[in-house]
Parts: structure tokens; C-alpha cells; sequence
């Protein structure tokens, strides 16, 4: 079992959905790198719940650092930083625990682990852990901030309401860091109402979202395996209900001309720019100083309450079954804040591999 990633700062994620705690262990994070509990919470919070039309399990998040920090710095030695669950029903999966809940990792689970697995709440494979990932996010994005490297996510599309995409990146990504609910056009109503449309009726909606990622020198990323795309891909399609990815314009490519599609030079006040940015800051897998964009679908959440045809696993028996429990009908917002902190994670890192872990070191001599 594959758990942890990164090559100069590793992360280890572990737990359950409904075990006494999840968390992550981060390994050679650089001594003297701020770790500001403050940040850590606001970014908890983004990923947090709200309202009627998001799950009612309401989790407070209260982690603890338990290693590799002290007085507000990290040491350079393993960082573990734990998060108790304190709001689970595990009654509410004990009805089916033999069936294969459509779209989710059921029926794969027993299949890898031979019904050893926890089934509790989809167990290991579920998004609550996606909640330590947001919290060591949070410390590296302020690694990053500390280089001039800022990022951010916004819904681009929820249920077939759009919003606008990155034009002013630089900006941008600092106006949506605040936003709970991130969008660059006053969308966001429209965009829940779509949302209770679809919880009304027992069923979920997906999306899409836009990232940018602003503030990176030319030259980071290898050709061919470790490029800036298929390590940050492989970071991003680790994250549950991802299922597509693309930079810049994407499969938009594939309807372009070649004068279309190419991104012209100049030089603007001694840096080297590109007049436009269909290829999202990336050439041959190496960041060219410009804004790097992508975007993400998101499938619709397959928790529904509407009856769906499928398999006792254990019997070997054609089923029906309906999902009863806590569950969000869009997950689209709360993953945001997951992709952000992927995406920190993923880029101090290679920022490590390319100049030593101590580039991030902000202890004083």
C-alpha cells in the first residue's frame, strides 16, 4: 500500500474515516519554516462544511502537532500532525457493508485487501483524509509565499453554471484566498441553487475547477517523467473524485491551428513573456515563467440517495441499494482547498529537488 509522496519532502498520509485519528507525516521539511496554527485553521476551514447543501458531518478539525515543530518553527525532523474524528455514525454503513456502493472503492477494496479493509465510512479510501493533506498544505503554502509563489482554485463550473477563467492570474489567485466559496464572477448563487436542485431530487452534481499558479523562475521541471504536468498530475489525480486534468487550453488544442495555438515571445522590462498562455507556463515539462493554469473535472459525488443497481461482493448476488448517511450532493468546493494544498506540496517539493531542502531553511545564522 502506496501512501506517501514526493522525492525531497515526502508526505505520509494515514488513518480512516472513522478511526480515532487521520493525519500525515511530512519528512524533511527544512528547519525554521513557519508554522503559523492560525493559517493551518483558515485553510481547515475552507474545506470545512457549510450549510444545508454540503454533508451534516460536522467535524471541528482540532489537530495537533505532535512532532517536528516547536515554537511555532519546525525543526527539520519529521513533522506529524494528527486530526481526531469525533462526528462518525458507523451505524450508517452497517446495512450495507457487503454491497458495492456504485462509483466508489467498495468492491476494489476487497478486492486489494481481501476484507481486512475498514469499510467504516469507505475507510482509508475516504475524503475525510483529505483533511490532513489541507493542513500540511497550509505550512508549505507558506513556504511558498515566503519565494513569492502564490496559487489558488475557483469553481469554473458547477452542475453547467459557469464562471469566468483566469485572466489576471497575479491577482486573482489573492482575491479568491479569502472567498469560502471561490469564484471570479457572481456566480456562486446561481451555482447553489443548482446544488439544491440536485439534493432535492437524491442525486449530486460535478464540476470543474481552475487553478493558477503564480510566481515560479523559468526552468523548473525535467523532461519527459519528472515534467512539471505528469508530477503534478500524479498528484492531483490522487485526490478521490478527480478525473480529468489538463493544461492551459487543453483538449482545445486539439480543435487549434498551430498559429493559434502557439504562445508568441517578448520582453517586457528585461523578462522574457509569452503574449499569450495557451500551453498553462509549461514548455517541454519546464516552467517558462508565466502563469501555470490548469484545470480539473470533478465527478459528481456517487453517494446518492436514489435506488442504483449493484452486487453483493460477499454473496456473489446481482442487488439494489440505496446510500443512506451524511453526504455532500457537490464536493466541488471543498475541493479546492485539496487541490491547493496538493499543489504546494507538489511544487515545494520539486523546488527542494532542484535547490536542496534548505532553500525553505528560515532559521537565522
Amino acid at each position: 500500500m502506496k501512501n506517501s509522496f514526493g522525492q525531497s519532502i515526502t508526505v505520509t498520509l494515514f488513518g480512516e474515516s472513522h478511526s480515532p485519528y487521520i493525519g500525515a507525516v511530512v519528512d524533511s521539511f527544512a528547519p525554521g519554516v513557519i508554522v503559523d496554527e492560525e493559517v493551518i485553521r483558515a485553510a481547515l476551514n475552507k474545506r470545512r462544511p457549510r450549510g444545508a447543501g454540503e454533508t451534516q458531518r460536522r467535524e471541528s478539525d482540532e489537530f495537533r502537532i505532535v512532532s517536528g515543530a516547536v515554537g511555532g518553527r519546525t525543526t527539520g525532523t519529521p513533522l506529524c500532525l494528527l486530526i481526531p474524528n469525533t462526528d462518525v455514525k458507523s451505524e450508517d454503513y452497517e446495512s450495507f457493508s457487503s454491497l458495492a456502493r456504485p462509483s466508489h472503492a467498495d468492491f476494489t477494496a476487497e478486492a486489494k485487501y481481501h476484507g481486512f479493509q475498514d469499510k467504516r465510512g469507505g475507510g482509508h479510501f475516504s475524503g475525510r483524509l483529505t483533511a490532513a493533506l489541507v493542513a500540511v498544505g497550509a505550512i508549505a503554502r507558506q513556504m511558498l509565499g515566503q519565494k513569492g509563489v502564490y496559487l489558488g482554485t475557483h469553481v469554473l463550473s458547477l452542475g453547467g453554471v459557469r464562471d469566468v477563467k483566469f485572466t489576471d492570474a497575479e491577482r486573482e489567485v489573492k482575491d479568491i484566498a479569502s472567498m469560502d466559496f471561490p469564484v471570479l464572477s457572481p456566480v456562486e448563487d446561481e451555482m447553489l441553487s443548482r446544488v439544491e436542485e440536485a439534493r432535492k431530487d437524491g442525486d449530486s452534481v460535478g464540476g470543474v475547477t481552475e487553478t493558477a499558479i503564480v510566481g515560479l523562475e523559468p526552468g523548473l521541471g525535467e523532461p519527459w517523467f519528472d515534467s512539471i504536468e505528469s508530477v503534478l498530475s500524479h498528484a492531483l489525480f490522487s485526490i478521490g473524485g478527480i478525473k480529468g486534468v489538463q493544461f492551459g487550453a487543453g483538449f482545445a488544442f486539439g480543435e487549434m491551428n498551430g498559429s493559434e495555438a502557439n504562445d508568441a515571445f517578448y520582453v517586457d522590462g528585461g523578462k522574457i513573456k509569452t503574449k499569450t498562455n495557451n500551453n498553462g507556463g509549461i514548455n517541454g515539462g519546464i516552467t517558462n515563467g508565466m502563469p501555470i493554469i490548469f484545470s480539473c473535472a470533478v465527478k459528481p459525488t456517487p453517494s446518492i440517495s436514489k435506488e442504483q443497481d449493484t452486487v453483493d461482493y460477499v454473496k456473489g448476488e446481482n442487488a439494489r441499494m440505496r446510500i443512506s448517511g451524511r453526504h455532500d450532493p457537490a464536493i466541488i468546493r471543498r475541493v479546492c482547498p485539496v487541490i491547493d494544498a496538493v499543489c504546494a506540496l507538489t511544487i515545494a517539493d520539486m523546488l527542494a529537488a532542484r535547490y536542496g531542502t534548505d532553500y525553505f531553511c528560515g532559521a537565522k545564522k
